[in-house]
């Protein structure tokens, strides 16, 4: 959880207050607050409690209220998420993602000829997943034309590019390989790799430094694997062009080439690796807490063949969750994070 201590005032034993009422009493609590990464940041100490024989199982959850009364108190304890030095510039996330050289969406409109269509075109895929997905927050498939016709946020960036405050939950059940069998309701999903990593001081000389991309480098090497062993994936899609900018740091795609990937449908249910088939942070939504867990959930469903009609055409094998969040007056993301999962 991230976001209760300040929207409710319930601060350092959030974990052992909701778990109670489910008898969850008398066992090690430990509360986790990190951002946006929050809830895979939970499920990486799980997983780490149970690799090392500390238990035999282990609960991650993720847990976010909110819709209080009130969405200036929500976006108030959202930018708690982010470097007070940002608060005192004036900065918002919206705007960040919009002039940074971190992203520099102007910047590649202007050298690979990006428009806001590519970014409307991203949002209407993800839209379109999101429709299909009992659990997401907005499930209305939006075109190009309502997307560019939202309000502008900050330029290029509408609202409906935009991931949405929402309540939410998710969690995951982590157990030895050996007790899989009689504690699970499906094919046991292995976790083969969660990784953390934090943000970077950014300088002027540095606008061709990405944390993520070095970071994924080294996650698939510790891994053995690369991004062509990928076969689903959810990424941290807070504010559309994201979504594009991730194609890059993974190595789907070439600098510049991530909306030909989502024009040619190659990112979409039945396409060649789906990207966010639960409908991502701006469809499925963003309970700050819980988005991590809810990536989790989704890439189980999709590895287990449980997710319905949003099923990757064919049945997956690994499947790549990519969670970040908070912002550092560096102007680089707080946390980041990534897990591997397989069956």
């Amino acid at each position: 959880n991230s976001l209760a201590g300040l929207l409710t005032g319930q601060e350092g034993v959030r974990g052992q207050v909701i778990l109670q009422a489910a008898g969850l009493d008398e066992l090690p609590v430990v509360n986790v607050e990190n951002a946006c990464a929050s809830g895979t940041t939970a499920l990486r100490g799980a997983w780490l409690e149970v690799a090392s024989g500390a238990c035999d199982v282990a609960l991650a959850l993720g847990v976010e209220k909110m819709f209080v009364g009130d969405t200036g108190r929500s976006l108030a304890a959202l930018a708690g998420d982010s470097e007070l030095e940002l608060a005192r510039m004036g900065m918002q996330f919206s705007a960040t993602y919009a002039a940074h050289p971190k992203y520099d969406l102007r910047g590649k409109m202007r050298d690979y000829g990006w428009t806001a269509d590519d970014f409307a075109q991203v949002v209407v895929k993800n839209s379109r997943h999101g429709s299909l997905n009992p659990y997401a927050q907005h499930r209305r498939a939006l075109t190009a034309e309502q997307v560019l016709g939202s309000p502008m946020i900050t330029d290029p960036l509408t609202l409906y590019m935009c991931s949405s405050i929402g309540d939410g939950s998710a969690a995951a059940v982590v157990c030895a390989r050996e007790l899989a069998p009689e504690l699970g309701r499906g094919a046991p999903i292995t976790i083969a790799a969660c990784a953390l990593r934090s943000g970077r001081v950014f300088t002027s000389g540095d606008q061709g430094h990405s944390t993520l991309r070095e970071m994924v480098a080294d996650f698939y090497e510790s891994a053995g694997i690369g991004p062509e062993d990928i076969d689903v994936a959810e990424v941290h899609d807070a504010m559309a062009p994201v979504e594009l900018l991730v194609y890059e740091n993974l190595g789907l795609c070439g600098p510049g080439e991530g909306p030909s990937l989502v024009r040619a449908g190659k990112t979409a249910i039945g396409g060649e690796i789906p990207v966010n088939p639960s409908g991502g942070l701006t469809a499925r939504g963003h309970p700050v807490g819980a988005t991590g867990l809810g990536q989790i959930s989704e890439l189980v469903w999709q590895l287990r063949g449980e997710a319905g009609s949003r099923q990757a055409a064919e049945r997956p094998l690994v499947g790549l969750a990519h969670n970040q969040g908070g912002l550092l007056a560096g102007m680089d993301s707080a946390a980041y994070a990534l897990t591997l999962l397989r069956r």
